[in-house]
């Protein structure tokens, strides 16, 4: 049967919330029943006995005052109406999230009136006796998070309804006739929002964009994108403009700049890599120590301010790395041509230049934009043998431009002793309290049409740490150098972890026999290092890096400077990858503006823009994870009859997560189909108990599953439990 919107002349049950939001809305005003009746154009008996009978009731529970006989007020707005964003769950509830408030409110379905997930509302908040949960009701939608959504269209007659594969939209979109635009039924689009009138079930709306059809590759990598408001190419007048620029490296230009092209440089990236936005340089001094150049690509040089070009990458904010795609923030004439540090090719770039001796301490430092030359491109995994060897074996592939590599001895010299100095700097950041995350990164062998045919784990080792540790000097001497002088800078803050959330860490890591101690800042650090290198190798590793990192606190960019926790350092920003952040590129802009003797920048409006850059990155991050969950779907969907051993990372009243061993893929097993026993959840031992058996899953346990459904769509897997690995 087609579903149909609801018509605006249908009775409503109950008018309360209504009522709040009309009586809140003109605070000042008292209103009898026949002036909400008008508002909520009902004049039907009917309706105004509801009207009335409501009244009585919100006096009654003291929402509102009677001020004289059968007109009322709102209640003064006080403690009970609060400001603050809509959490949804997948239950069609929400919480209301509130600092003002101190703990998080319960909103009922029949409690949301059109609030959508991460709005912003105003909620009355009720039932606040101790010992109860407090619960609320949202009276004004305030801001809507957004209004543009992806889904899946179903075309009837007169209309359509699109229903979205995200579990907290609680509702489908309904599209008038007129605004299918050139949808077709089934196809993914994406549709914004225009309305959700009163008395209406469902929000109105209009098709923007037609993606594809469901399951196909890129139909679904748009969908993505689309579905975080993430563009995929660019506008013609953006790539328009970035083809004229002179990208020509100039005499003139060189003269304004210190010139190392004569300095021994070197590149060291992924194998796949397209662009190269850092260099190292080296030099022996004759007073013992070393000269260390961290080059960064010159990238403000090219965007100017005030440019569509400009505008385009702030918008961006950051480059996108999916799958099997980058989305980068700027054209590619520049982040893979003019600013990407190329072998054998002048470059203009931005440089932090260090005197470090022995112990891998600054004796000097220099900031400024620099001319280099690159003399050799590396891969990590070339670095990397070089490390292992001690140089004593040399790479002898063949490079990207087809010939043979010759390393010169020099550059080996200059590989041993960084990685030296390298590990020298990560001890000393490990011994403050840096917290070493190494968590594995899952990858995908792609075939030609980007279908996973193989998956690997990408472990970090010496010479991606080489590079880590410099690029990290970087960083932390620039943000030192402007914020000792109390100039308005973009800082990468950290905070420290909340503890009720180091606590729940502390419940799930104490089946495996870890733990946490709280005495102090610095025991908790040590503790989180020691347990990070504990479980190395074993089988809940992943499920423990995965939580340890939910408990940070999440890393992000302000101008008020409160440190970095997880790296320990006073004073941290980024200042290192300009072709592919933008955060980067605005402290490259303020480190010359105040080299060149300016004065401190507008604090308002850096917060804003370091407050847009982390809203960016967040949204960059979620459709990342959202395109390896596609994948993995994509790859366990040819290994249908395969069982797989796999780890219960997660339990709850409705099943068990389990996390395959072997490629990371995880999903969930229903606990209606597990059929060796009758399980309940018991949230004591969060674990399934077993009614006959007394048999328990619980995280960690090892059990052996098969893909029972693999939705590309909602990228979800569902598994068959097979049984326990005993």
């Amino acid at each position: 049967m087609s579903k149909i919107p609801r018509k605006l002349g249908k009775k409503e049950k109950d008018f309360s919330g209504k009522i709040l939001k009309i009586l809140s809305q003109n605070a000042n005003r008292a209103f009898n029943y026949k002036q909400i009746g008008a508002v909520l154009e009902l004049n039907d008996t009917k309706s105004r006995n509801e009207i009335i009978k409501d009244l009585k009731i919100l006096a009654s529970q003291k929402k509102i005052i009677e001020t004289e006989p059968g007109k009322y007020l709102v209640k003064a707005i006080s403690q009970d109406y609060y400001e603050g964003t809509i959490d949804m769950t997948s239950r069609k509830t929400a919480y209301f999230i509130c600092p003002d408030f101190g703990e998080d409110v319960f909103i009922p379905t029949n409690n949301l009136n059109h609030a959508l997930d991460k709005d912003k509302v105003k909620v009355y908040v009720y039932n606040r006796r101790k010992g109860k949960r407090p619960e609320g009701e949202v009276i004004e939608v305030v801001e809507r998070h957004k209004t543009e959504f992806v889904g899946v269209i179903d075309i009837q007659k007169n209309f359509a309804f699109v229903s979205t594969a995200n579990a907290k939209m609680y509702t489908d979109i309904f599209i008038p006739k007129d605004k299918i635009g050139e949808a077709e039924n089934g196809d993914v689009v994406l549709v914004n929002i225009e309305d959700w009138p009163k008395k209406a079930d469902s929000p109105f709306g209009s098709v923007l964009r037609v993606l594809g059809k469901p399951g196909e590759h890129n139909t679904e990598i748009h969908a993505i994108l689309a579905e975080y408001g993430l563009p995929y190419d660019f506008p013609v007048e953006v790539e328009v403009f970035a083809q004229k620029i002179d990208t020509s490296i100039q005499e003139s230009e060189i003269a304004k700049r210190r010139d190392m092209r004569d300095t021994l440089t070197f590149t060291i990236d992924p194998k796949d890599a397209k662009d190269f936005d850092d260099a190292l340089s080296f030099k022996n001094l004759e007073n013992g120590n070393y000269e260390i150049g961290i080059h960064i690509a010159d990238v403000s040089h090219y965007l100017q301010e005030g440019t569509i070009l400009d505008d385009e990458a702030y918008q961006r904010g950051t480059s996108v790395y999916l799958v099997d795609r980058v989305v980068p923030m700027l054209p590619e004439v520049l982040s893979n041509f003019a600013c990407s540090l190329r072998p054998n090719e002048e470059k203009y770039t931005f440089s932090a230049v260090f005197e470090i001796n022995e112990k891998a301490q600054v004796i000097n430092q220099w900031f400024g934009r620099t001319v280099i030359y690159s003399d050799q491109r590396f891969t990590y995994e070339e670095a990397q043998q070089i490390i292992e060897t001690k140089g004593n074996v040399i790479p002898q592939e063949i490079s990207i431009t087809g010939s043979e590599y010759v390393v010169k001895d020099e550059i080996v010299e200059a590989t041993l002793k960084l990685d030296e100095l390298a590990k020298i700097l990560r001890r000393k950041r490990m011994a403050d309290g840096a917290i070493s995350f190494d968590k594995v990164e899952v990858k995908f062998n792609l075939n030609e049409e980007a279908e996973p045919v193989g998956v690997f784990f990408k472990v970090s080792k010496d010479a991606n740490h080489l590079i880590e540790e410099f690029m990290l000097l970087a960083n932390r001497k620039v943000a030192e150098y402007i914020g000792k002088q109390k100039k308005t800078f973009v800082y990468r803050i950290h905070d420290e972890p909340d503890e009720s959330k180091l606590m729940s860490l502390q419940t799930v890591i104490s089946k495996f026999g870890y733990k946490i101690n709280f005495r102090d800042k610095s025991e908790i650090s040590k503790s989180l290092n020691t347990l990070l290198q504990d479980v190395q190798g074993k089988k809940e590793q992943n499920m423990v890096d995965t939580l340890t990192i939910r408990t940070m606190s999440k890393a992000k960019y302000s101008t008020e400077n409160i440190g970095h926790y997880g790296l320990a350092f006073d004073y941290y920003s980024h200042f290192t990858s300009p072709i592919r952040r933008y955060p980067d590129v605005m402290v490259h802009r303020l480190l010359q503006h105040y080299l060149d003797g300016g004065k401190s920048a507008s604090q308002e409006d850096y917060e804003e823009k370091c407050q847009h850059s982390s809203n960016m990155e967040g949204l960059a991050t979620n459709a990342e994870r959202d395109s390896i969950k596609y994948m993995q779907v994509k790859y366990m969907q040819d290994h249908k009859d395969e069982e797989f051993l796999g780890v219960i990372s997660g339990v709850t009243e409705w099943g068990i997560y389990v996390e395959i061993v072997s490629n990371k893929c995880e999903g969930m097993c229903r606990i209606r189909e597990i059929k060796d026993d009758y399980y309940t959840f018991d949230e004591k031992q969060y674990a399934l108990v077993g009614a006959v058996t007394q048999n328990l899953l619980q995280l960690g346990d090892e059990v052996i599953v098969k893909v029972k459904n693999a939705d590309l769509v909602k990228k979800q897997l569902d598994f068959h439990y097979i049984r326990k690995n005993d």
